[in-house]
């Protein structure tokens, strides 16, 4: 025998054999059969039986955490939903514990992404056991965010796998991106490109998602690394954006790429902190040309496009007559630009330090090929293994910092008057620094990502759950 209960409309619940410690449930007498929000739900064979696997985000409106399931399947049946439509469903029998009573119950799967609570317990899984009081709410306990960290952490991988982290770019085949990917698998991780292009957005307060091109829904990610082309920098931002908004850690997030791609508001803000750069000038009218040219010390001077990487869009104009032209051909098709001061004394060379977590991971000196002014490698230029100052640090330090930046490439140039902060690039390439340091700047850049979902020393997923069984026994009945 067993004794009849009285719950609120909404409880929360426990299915320890499908390691869920703790789901809110909405009770309601109304339904007459009870379902589980499920996704990536796969039937196999298991010992002759038919099984099924699924994923399930246990968490109300959240995709934090993710736990991977297995049950035997019942019975699949055609469910009419509330809203008419109906749904062919697998059918599983799981225990299930409230107010310490443990019963079997019937769950279909499905999911519930759309809906308000990722369980519903209807009248038939009530098994005479309870009454429901629909104006009252966690009549056995409630469960704090403090507790939910402590049983889900920031993001839960799936028993026994890694993280789950898509690298967000244009062309697989890149070396950086290939690096970063050969990275993530080393280290265990499910790594999957996602061509910036072929994702999509689905806004709506319930159920946003961002959808894959090939028909795969993308929400089940714990991270992306953002390597957005600049020709992509909106698109690449919002969708970025828009993970971020899943709960999807992005290894450096929308806003801080949106203002690092703007040359003329990454220097505002770096020149806000009290950081040196060079003499910078920028204007809007033709008519002011001649004020910038003196403004920055005369010829020669570097003119800069606002929008421009790997050395693109920056032009060297060595005499006063070349600069006017320059500026005023540019001003003419409606380009933004900065005219900036050259540091002739750098001869041609500049520091790149690779930052990731607000530390150098590596650092070289970048030297313009022959004939050429401009130090990066993808203009030809070479690199080599330098030892940097700490004061070359300390302005590197400062720089990612100030821009918000997990990760990024730190330009400096060495001038008479000390170390001046030349840009700060978002997405900087692997190939010459990992050659020229020797060291693993890709798989740094993953345990970047690990330290920000795996902290030290956090238990795994059964440790956790069974520490929970225990701890919370007075909360919801373990």
């Amino acid at each position: 025998m067993h004794n009849k209960f009285i719950s609120g409309s909404k409880e929360w619940c426990a299915l320890p054999k499908l390691d869920i410690a703790a789901v809110k449930a909405r009770i309601d007498s109304g339904a007459k059969t009870s379902s589980i929000h499920a996704f990536n739900i796969e039937p196999f064979t298991h010992n002759s039986n038919q099984w099924v696997r699924f994923d399930l985000h246990p968490l109300q409106k959240s995709r934090r955490a993710t736990i991977r399931c297995e049950a035997p399947v019942i019975d699949r049946r055609t469910i009419r939903s509330s809203n008419g439509t109906t749904e062919k469903r697998f059918v599983i029998r799981t225990p299930m514990t409230l107010n310490n009573q443990t019963w079997e119950i019937e769950l279909t799967l499905t999911n519930r992404d759309s809906m308000g609570y990722r369980m519903l317990l209807g009248r038939e899984a009530m098994n005479g056991r309870m009454l429901v009081d629909s104006e009252e709410s966690y009549l056995h306990g409630d469960v704090t965010p403090e507790q939910i960290d402590l049983i889900y952490g920031k993001a839960i991988p799936v028993p026994g796998a890694g993280l789950k982290i898509g690298l967000l770019a244009s062309n697989p085949d890149l070396h950086s991106n290939r690096r970063i990917m050969e990275a993530g698998e080393k280290r265990g991780h499910e790594m999957v490109f996602l061509d910036i292009k072929q994702c999509y957005m689905k806004l709506d307060a319930d159920s946003p998602a961002v959808h894959y091109r090939d028909g795969r829904i993308l929400n089940d990610f714990d991270a992306v690394v953002p390597r957005i082309r600049p020709s992509l920098t909106f698109y690449g931002c919002a969708i970025t954006r828009h993970f971020e908004s899943l709960g999807v850690y992005a290894l450096n997030n929308s806003a801080a790429i949106t203002q690092s791609r703007d040359k003329l508001y990454s220097l505002q803000m770096l020149q806000e902190q009290g950081l040196d750069i060079p003499i910078t000038g920028y204007a809007n009218s033709p008519n002011d040309t001649d004020n910038l040219i003196e403004m920055v010390g005369g010829a020669p001077l570097i003119v800069k496009l606002l929008e421009g990487t790997q050395g693109r869009g920056v032009v060297l104009a060595e005499t006063t007559k070349a600069a006017e032209s320059v500026i005023n051909a540019m001003k003419s098709l409606r380009a933004n630009l900065l005219v900036q001061e050259y540091i002739q004394e750098a001869a041609g060379k500049d520091l790149r330090c690779f930052m990731i977590d607000g530390k150098v991971a590596a650092a070289i000196q970048r030297e313009a090929a022959p004939g050429e002014f401009r130090a990066n490698l993808h203009r030809g230029g070479s690199a080599t293994l330098v030892d940097i100052s700490p004061e070359e640090e300390s302005l590197a330090v400062k720089a990612a910092r100030t821009m918000n930046l997990s990760v990024a490439g730190v330009d400096i140039v060495r001038s008479n008057r000390g170390p001046l902060l030349l840009e700060i690039n978002s997405s900087p390439g692997l190939q010459g620094i990992e050659d020229a340091t020797g060291q693993d700047v890709a798989g740094a850049m993953i345990q970047s990502i690990e330290r920000q979902l795996r902290p030290a020393a956090r238990p795994t997923v059964v440790e956790t759950h069974a520490r929970e069984y225990s701890e919370m026994d007075h909360v919801i009945g373990f």
